[in-house]
């Protein structure tokens, strides 16, 4: 991520091209815009609007006089009044705060954290909104780009997953930005600026406990921490060099470095393995491709279900391929390769029965889903952090030959605009189509 601080964030490690959540895996969406304030600008001015559908990014689509205005802290539904934050006359269209709802949404609740709303934090999107009307709204999104990009009608349910709540005290890894005086915090929505916070709520009680946003740091600074989803082990505190946490799944333990990625919701690891499971119906003797593999979890996972058949993880980033060795030393038949995912190396390492595709935020590209697409597999799990990532890729996976048998999706990031999907893709042909 550009430096990222945002909690909503879902950090990448470097080999996932990391121009994190810009390409995460850390562009955090708190992360500096190009500033549309000054001589000309229309910060600062305020209008009535009736606010319209959802889009993908945390905001609504609104228009005034005509032209659109993205607006943050609104509902579909609702008419509020709107401070721009962003557009000049000239600009196609408008930033905008909602600052007063004078009609509200059935859906509308009081923000939990005194943090949200404009102007402040920018690492949640829909605090304003009950845990069921987030999901509706993140089920929309997912459809729209899907119907827009992968000409796709199809009608997503966002599920919630175990211990869901109410949203809160789920991020197990979260990045703090440092302001001039020393205090930890978040960056304000397309904002280098911080917002100092006592307590983040969407994070785990051991990240608020840590002793991080009450101690002095040195301005401008990053902090990273890091407390084991399992909620045992020790939390690290990072710059930290070559630390790991131990984290486990479903019985089995996983050594992954404090500042490398792993799912941050304490469900996530599971939830998505059962899911990745259920996509690819492994069977003994195949041969299964876990690309951009980070330190080994599908393939650690769902190794035993192709034995005696074998399990080949690629990934790019020194420290998780050496987690991800330790990890698979017990597989039989577990190779872990060092690399980037692209069409030479698909090549070289195939063929494969089955492929667990886990791209970064930005999605495989049509590189890789040619070099995918070109081994044969009679099944393919794509793991997605990004709806419109997702929806591209579906495109350019039809154009050669492979179709959606099915889709999944799940509120892993409450509060936030992000959810993960796993799609389930074959060959046409396995469809009769």
């Amino acid at each position: 991520m550009a430096p990222s601080s945002s909690p909503s964030e879902r950090p990448r490690r470097p080999d996932r091209r990391r121009s994190r959540r810009g390409g995460d895996r850390s562009g955090s969406r708190g992360a500096a815009r190009p500033s549309r304030s000054g001589p000309g600008s229309l910060a600062g001015t305020e209008y009535e609007v009736e606010v319209g559908p959802v889009a993908h990014g945390g905001f609504c689509v609104a228009r005034h006089e005509g032209r659109v205005v993205f607006v943050r802290h609104a509902l579909p539904g609702e008419r509020v009044r709107v401070r721009v934050t962003e557009g000049r006359p000239s600009d196609r269209f408008l930033r905008a705060d909602a600052v007063e709802v004078l009609t509200a949404s059935p859906d509308r609740v009081v923000p939990p954290c005194p943090y949200a709303g404009p102007g402040r934090c920018g690492g949640c999107d829909w605090q304003h909104a009950t845990p069921a009307a987030q999901r509706a709204l993140k089920g929309a999104v997912l459809a729209e780009q899907l119907r827009r990009l992968a000409g796709l009608d199809l009608e997503p349910v966002v599920e919630a997953v175990p211990g869901a709540g109410d949203g809160s005290g789920w991020r197990t890894r979260v990045r703090f930005a440092v302001d001039p005086a020393g205090r930890a915090g978040f960056r304000r929505h397309r904002s280098h600026d911080v917002e100092p916070v006592d307590a983040c709520l969407i994070a785990a009680p051991a990240v608020n406990a840590s002793g991080v946003l009450t101690a002095a740091w040195p301005p401008g600074a990053e902090v990273a921490v890091t407390v084991p989803a399992a909620g045992t082990g020790d939390v690290v505190v990072s710059p930290a060099a070559d630390q790991r946490v131990l984290e486990s799944v479903d019985g089995r333990e996983f050594s992954v470095p404090a500042d490398g990625f792993w799912q941050v919701h304490p469900a996530a690891a599971s939830v998505l393995t059962a899911a990745v499971a259920e996509a690819l119906a492994p069977r003994p003797g195949e041969t299964m491709l876990d690309l951009y593999a980070g330190s080994g979890l599908f393939a650690g996972m769902l190794a035993p279900a192709v034995a005696p058949g074998s399990v080949v993880a690629v990934e790019s980033d020194a420290a998780a391929v050496a987690a991800a060795r330790d990890n698979l030393a017990d597989v039989p038949g577990a190779r872990v390769v060092e690399a980037g995912v692209d069409a030479a190396v698909l090549a070289e390492v195939g063929p494969a029965d089955l492929v667990v595709l886990d791209p970064p935020r930005t999605g495989a590209g049509r590189e890789v889903v040619d070099g995918v697409a070109a081994l044969a597999p009679r099944r393919i799990a794509y793991v997605a952090c990004d709806p419109a990532a997702l929806a591209r890729d579906l495109a350019y996976f039809a154009e050669r030959g492979y179709v959606l048998a099915g889709l999944q999706a799940f509120d892993l990031f409450p509060h936030t605009h992000h959810l993960e999907a796993v799609a389930t893709l074959e060959p046409a042909e396995a469809q009769g189509t």
